[in-house]
């Protein structure tokens, strides 16, 4: 009896992967080495593109998921490592043959039927679960009719497979299926018309820049998309509450006067498209995924946060398009980049509307810079989270504390250069990576100067240096406790950590 040309290359697939799971040793977690997330992103390969399907159900249920990634190897790789946990793998497939999985730790590790070669392309398909079920770490996030995504930081592994470091960033396709009724959106732009099959409706979406894992955008609910027109035709698209459509369309309006304030300031915006996501969800947070800000509907429900408050915060998420988002983390200890320059915007946006000067919150985050680097490090040097804080490394050092590092350089170099500067950084480095060493050369650069003796204490050091042009500020002996987490607005027992979702300065009560 003669066996089928197919049925013989099942069995030497199968038999390759089991001579090759006896030579190698156990799999295992493996990270890039970062030293707050040390067993996030994987070595040996770079990541292309991503093509994510999702089949939505309800918030009850796991949703059906294909995670298809286009890869590169770097080096000879004899298993591939993904980041993903929360969710059921039924298969998985290295460039069109079946290899072997398994869960070590947050990993899932894929043994090909053969080894991959060095610059070879990798063609990875995963067909999972994703799993909405709230378990209060990050990744999906329940809303009253849905749900929305905030990965941020570490948190995409949790709703698909992926290298889950900044500094691996890939172009993103989306395919979502939900019900009839509800209305799914990602980041980017639709690329394909609304597919209906019966009771479901899939949606196609695909960016045009790459992204972050982190910065991934998911949401179906029952919304309404308002379309609108930006700075030089620059498309809008707002996503809110269907029911909330009319109340939230005085806000959605802002939108386009804040970027073309940003455009002022450091140049054209650099994605495809701009809009807010506005969620019933209790976060706490919110996030500047890309192109497609995630915000509570609570901050625009009139529950005491002035109108000058809720801009900055927008303002706030917007800049991120341009530091974090366009330009991403190196890694993440760079944050204060992300942060500090968000930060300073909202800062300089409130000064503008004249309700609070950048000079008095600057002033009062030098107050405090000694205890936020007490408590939770140095601006470029966070400590890692104590295990079970849900802050992490959000914390005050890298928001209002990194701010004060900007204002400072401002101080030092002049007006004129820190404005080049900005512009410089997010044209040099848009769609890339960069770190605090690339900002301390360019700034070096524009000054005519080395700034790093100047620089490296207000990055590193453990207490905060003399603020050029104010010996008259001090700061208090450090206590070893955080300084007050409350953002401008809104008192620190409020509840709202701040733009983001992460802590900032304390500033004066709502007005």
């Amino acid at each position: 009896m003669h066996s089928s040309p197919r049925l013989r290359a099942a069995l030497l697939a199968a038999a390759s992967l089991t001579l090759v799971a006896a030579v190698l040793p156990p799999p295992k977690p493996l990270g890039i080495g970062d030293t707050l997330f040390p067993e996030l992103g994987n070595p040996g390969y770079d990541v292309l593109s991503y093509d994510l399907s999702f089949a939505y159900k309800d918030n009850r249920s796991p949703l059906d998921a294909v995670t298809v990634i286009e890869a590169r190897a770097l080096e000879p790789l004899e298993r591939i490592n993904l980041d993903f946990t929360h969710g059921k793998v039924a298969s998985a497939e290295v460039n069109g043959e079946p290899a072997r999985f398994e869960t070590v730790g947050e990993d899932l590790v894929l043994t090909p039927a053969r080894a991959v070669v060095d610059k070879a392309p990798l063609h990875i398909t995963v067909r999972h679960t994703s799993d909405p079920r709230g378990r209060g770490d990050g990744g999906w996030v329940a809303t009253e009719d849905g749900l929305a995504m905030a990965n941020q930081a570490d948190a995409a592994h949790r709703v698909f497979p992926c290298n889950d470091h900044p500094a691996d960033k890939a172009f993103f396709t989306f395919r979502i299926t939900a019900p009839a009724g509800l209305t799914a959106v990602a980041n980017g732009v639709p690329v394909v018309p609304t597919l209906r099959f019966g009771p479901s409706t899939t949606w196609t979406y695909r960016t045009k820049h790459p992204m972050a894992t982190e910065l991934a955008q998911v949401s179906v609910g029952k919304s309404a998309v308002v379309h609108g027109t930006g700075p030089h035709g620059l498309p809008l698209r707002d996503v809110v509450p269907e029911g909330d459509r009319e109340r939230l369309a005085p806000w959605l309006k802002k939108t386009a006067g804040h970027i073309a304030w940003m455009e002022e300031r450091v140049g054209r915006y650099p994605f495809e498209n701009y809009g807010v996501l506005i969620a019933r969800a209790t976060t706490g947070f919110e996030l500047e995924t890309q192109t497609l800000s995630l915000f509570e509907n609570s901050l625009f429900a009139g529950e005491g946060y002035p109108e000058w408050y809720v801009e900055s915060v927008m303002v706030h998420e917007l800049a991120h398009q341009w530091f974090g988002d366009s330009v991403t983390p190196r890694v993440w200890s760079d944050l204060w980049l992300n942060e500090g320059h968000a930060t300073w915007y909202e800062a300089l946006y409130a000064d503008g509307l004249g309700k609070y000067s950048l000079e008095r919150r600057m002033r009062e985050a030098y107050q405090r810079s000694d205890q936020w680097r007490a408590a939770g490090g140095p601006p470029a040097a966070p400590k890692p989270a104590p295990p079970g804080e849900k802050i992490g490394l959000f914390r005050p050092a890298v928001y209002d504390g990194a701010a004060l590092i900007l204002y400072a350089l401002r101080q030092e170099i002049g007006t004129e250069a820190f404005d080049r500067l900005e512009r410089r950084w997010v044209s040099q480095y848009r769609d890339g990576v960069a770190g605090t060493a690339d900002f301390v050369r360019l700034a070096s650069q524009e000054a005519g100067r080395d700034l790093g003796a100047f620089l490296e204490p207000w990055l590193y050091g453990k207490t905060t240096p003399a603020m050029p042009g104010h010996p008259e500020w001090s700061t208090p002996a450090a206590s070893g406790k955080p300084g007050a987490s409350g953002r401008p607005g809104k008192p620190a027992a409020s509840g709202r950590p701040g733009a983001s979702g992460k802590p900032a300065a304390s500033g004066p009560s709502a007005e």
